[in-house]
This record gives C-alpha cells, structure tokens and sequence, in this order.
C-alpha cells in the first residue's frame, strides 16, 4: 500500500503566537509515512465546541477526525445551569468512494455528485423506512435519562453539504457557537454548513412512549432525488416503551427559496452579557466602534479551466500551495515562494495560478466581504482569529450595504456560510502575529485552489507577539536539507485490532465509539462504512502513525 503524508488541523484553536502549529501547507511541512509529530500549543482564552481534521490530499472525506472541548476556567461561571452531562455528535455527508477516488474525480474534472449518504458519528441510518434503508444497518443511539439536560456539540465535517440538525419532539436551545456564548433561543431545526459548529442544551422532557429520531438531512436539495442522503439515529430514554415510528419530522422546505434559513443565521446572535474565557462580559469587546483599516472583497465564481485543469478561484486566483510552507520561507529567507500581492478587489482579467497572499496590517481592523457568485453553498474559515459575522443578502454587495451591519451582537466564530448569489459581511481584528489560512471548507473547492493566506507581521522587533520555530519542526521543500532524521514507530504493521487497543487503550467497540475515529471498511455487503475495528481501513491505515499523537 502506498503511504501518503498527513497534517492535522485544529479547527477553531486560534494558535495564539504560534502559526507554526496551524497545521495547514502554509505553516506545517506534512508528516511523512511511519513518523509522528507532536502539536504543541496553548487554547488560553479560549473556550467551546471545536473539532480536528486531517487537512492534506482530501484525507476528511475518509476520516481521522473527532470533536474536542475547551471548557471554560473553575473560576469563570457558564451562562446556563451545568449541564446532566456531554454529548458530541459528527454530522457529514459520505461517499463510498474514498479519498483517493475523489480527488481523481476532480481532477478529471468532474463533479463529485451527489453523496451516498449521511454519517452520524461514522454510522449510517437507522431503518427508519424499509424502501430507503436496507438492513443490517450499524446506526447511532444516544443514550439519555429522563429529567435531565444535556449539552449536545454538533459538529459538520462533511464534504460538502448543508445539513439541516433536529430531534424529533425535541427544542434545541442554542448555547454556544465556535467558541463564543450565543444569546439562547430555541430552534425546531438548525442548519448547519459544512466545517460549522454548534452547542445546544436538550431538556429531556418528553413522556418516552417510544424512542426518538435524530436527522441530519440534505438542504437546498431535490428532496425527492436526495431521500436517500439522510442521516437517522436515535435518541433513547432509559424509560422508553419501543422503538422510533412514523415519518422523519420534517425539514424546512424552501428548495428554491433560501430565505428562511438565512433569516435563521441571522437570528444567532451574540451573548454580550456572558462571559467567555475570561471573567469580563463577551460585549466588552465593542466591534461596531472599531475603525476598519483594510477593506477586502473576495469573490468566488463556479470553476473554471485553468491551463487544461479545472480550478476553482478567488478574486480570479486559483491558489497554488507552495513546496516550502510560507512560514518556513519568511523565516529562512526563502526568495521567490510567494507574492504579497493579493488583489482586495476581484481581478478584471483571466483567472490564473498563483500563490498569492494577503498583506495583513498587524493590530489592523480588516473588514472582508464574501461574495458566492456561484450556484451552491459556501462556507468560509479563517485560521488564526474569530471574527465578527455583521451582515448578509442576497445580491451584490455594496458600499450601502454596510448600513446593514449588526454592529453590536454579531456572533464571533471562526466559519461562515454565504448563500449562492449572496454576500457575509466579517469583521476581524489583526492581533495575532502569523501566517493564516483564509479558505472554503467546501473540500472539493479548498482542493481545487479556493483558499488564500493573510500574513500578519508585527514590525517591531520582538520575540513577545510571535513564538519562535519549535525544535521539532519538520522541513521540506526548499529546506528540506534541515531536516533531522525521526525515529518511526514499530507498531505500524500491527492489525487494526490490537493497534487501537495500543493507542487509545480502548478494549472493546463502545470505548472507541467514544473516540468518533471513523474508519472506513470495505464491506461488500452494504454501502455504509463501520467504525468498528479489524477490517480493511483505507484511511487509518495510510495515516496510521497519527493515531498515536492524539
């Protein structure tokens, strides 16, 4: 089997000082076969619901990646009662195809079509309809008490579909997005974009006369052609008196008219009252009176040819990730790895190749507007910051547009959806030193080139606002001549079986369930992949030797 190198990104951890830990191709140099590397970095002022990735050679789609917790300091209360207890759940679309598959698909210059289905935490659909679901299926039951409340973490690391959250019977009290405390409403359903997270405190309050669905379905879909891509668990009482019946409590149906769910992203909104990380209220922090320094608008538009390859672009630019990581360049004084010349205005000219950055004013205030000029959802992250989500429409943004702006509670985060043919207005304050990744989570369009970098530099000299390179740094590239030889790990031709035992320390099925580490199975049989252990894993056998960092 061929071995592939790896990267593992933490998706919401903002690295102070230390771009270096990012892990993305513009900071980390990436893993080679058999070896292991260790993630040094600190989450002060931090805290929420976050999950971790592996960022390379579309590795997602396959797995290797679980949700974490940055809970808030003893000291500093949490805006609601201490939830009974925690519950994380991964929601993403699936294709039976793995990794490899895909990425020959794009770069065929296809699309990847419609998914096979929807995972909840690496398993298929509960047969909750004899047509659609065969038997057979492993499905996910989630285990609660009568009386209690729980907070659940939802997290979507699909591919590339919008997914719409619910419970059957069930409110869902939004408490937290991202890292940031929201102001507490409850929702029927939630849509949740791809790479997007959310916390919810769920009363179990219901009488029990029989077990509950929990979906996560398509959106902006033909519902008809898409039934099949839809994930069902099951939310099981202690008391409960049978099994789930009847239909799947119902989506909203707005196909082709998205109004509703943009009037839902803007109705989550910012606790200005709560505290954070840190003991002084979230809304201390007053954005709306900030002078904006930099303004950048970042259009994308449905792919396009580039020299005989299918590209997909921003601002006209189709990124293209150099063989020495921008970090390592600045550092060394590598010529000639990047421009700083990224245009803040759509290019006017054909679309082109380049590995262009954005020239960041440090402790600036960038105010930066995505424009989807294109058919399908988008979702944007930016690495490094939470920023400001002040504004969103449909249509072309403009200079009045900002009279729209919610310059009070707009939630902080670190991802944003934008809606085809609309423009998401942020705002972010440059004060961490660094080079940081700017992209689609979209994977098919991060993979074709929609991404960027935005490097911070503070120009005083000081080592106080930047950490310098960690000893274990890996090179390559330009650089690769640096590297120091690392011992590889023995185990790595151990079986599936015995290896997860020896990482996670994890003896049977429901301890490793607990990991959310899907592995993907080539079962014959069905077309839904298993978490479970002792099979054919594409992915974790590729990338075995991380496991053994997490």
């Amino acid at each position: 089997m061929k071995l592939v190198l790896s990267i593992t990104f933490w998706a919401g951890v903002q690295q102070r000082r230390s771009s270096w830990q990012d892990g993305v191709l513009g900071t980390n140099c990436p893993i080679p076969p058999k070896w292991n590397w260790t993630y040094n970095f600190q989450v002060k002022d931090q805290i929420g619901s976050f999950f971790y990735f592996p960022s390379l050679h579309f590795q997602r789609a396959s797995g290797g990646f679980g949700g974490f917790i940055i809970n808030n300091r003893a000291v500093i209360p949490i805006p609601f009662a201490t939830p009974d207890g925690d519950i994380t759940i991964l929601i993403g679309d699936w294709y039976t195809r793995n990794h490899t598959a895909l990425r020959k698909t794009l770069d065929a210059g296809k699309d990847l079509g419609m998914p096979d289905g929807v995972l909840i935490n690496g398993k298929g659909p509960y047969r909750y309809n004899d047509t659609l679901v065969p038997e057979g299926i492993d499905f996910e039951t989630i285990n609660v008490q009568p009386g209690k409340t729980y907070r659940i973490r939802v997290h979507n690391v699909g591919i590339s579909t919008s997914l719409n959250f619910r419970i059957q019977n069930h409110n869902l009290l939004l408490a937290e997005s991202e890292g940031s405390y929201t102001v507490q409403q409850n929702y029927t359903s939630l849509d949740i974009h791809v790479g997007q997270s959310y916390s919810f405190l769920l009363m179990t309050d219901q009488n029990a006369s029989s077990d509950y669905y929990i979906v996560a379905s398509a959106r902006f879909v033909n519902e008809t052609r898409w039934k099949r891509v839809t994930g069902v668990a099951i939310l099981h009482y202690s008391n409960s008196k049978g099994k789930a019946r009847g239909p799947l409590p119902e989506a909203p149906n707005d196909e082709f008219d998205k109004t509703f769910s943009m009037n839902q992203a803007r109705s989550i909104r910012w606790n200005v009252s709560a505290s954070g990380a840190r003991p002084n209220p979230q809304g201390s922090f007053r954005y709306g009176s900030i002078n904006v320094t930099e303004v950048y608008v970042l259009q994308n538009k449905p792919p396009v040819e580039i020299n005989g390859k299918r590209r997909a672009t921003l601002n006209g630019i189709s990124f293209v990730n150099p063989s020495t990581p921008i970090r390592l360049a600045d550092w060394y004084k590598v010529k000639g790895v990047y421009k700083l010349d990224f245009p803040n205005r759509p290019l006017t000219g054909p679309p082109k190749l380049e590995t262009s950055v954005i020239n960041g004013t440090y402790r600036g205030f960038m105010e930066i507007i995505l424009q989807n000029n294109e058919t399908k959802m988008q979702t944007y992250h930016l690495d490094g910051y939470a920023f400001f989500v002040v504004g969103m429409d449909y249509g072309e943004w403009t200079e009045n547009s900002r009279g729209t702006y919610n310059k009070w509670d707009g939630i902080a985060r670190t991802s944003a959806q934008v809606y085809p043919g609309a423009w998401t207005a942020i705002l972010v304050s440059l004060d961490n030193v660094g080079i940081w990744n700017l992209r689609t989570e979209n994977l098919d369009s991060w993979y074709l080139g929609q991404e960027t970098y935005i490097k911070v530099v503070n120009p005083e000299a000081t080592n106080k606002t930047e950490l310098p390179i960690p000893d274990n740094a890996l090179f390559c590239g330009a650089l690769s001549k640096l590297q120091k030889y690392a011992r590889r790990h023995l185990f790595c031709n151990i079986n599936h079986q015995q290896r997860i035992k020896l990482v996670f320390h994890a003896a049977d099925d429901h301890l490793l369930r607990n990991f959310h580490f899907p592995l993907r199975h080539v079962v014959s049989s069905k077309v839904w992949p298993s978490v479970y252990p002792g099979g054919r894993g594409g992915f974790f056998s590729e990338v075995c030797d991380l496991a053994f960092v997490f």
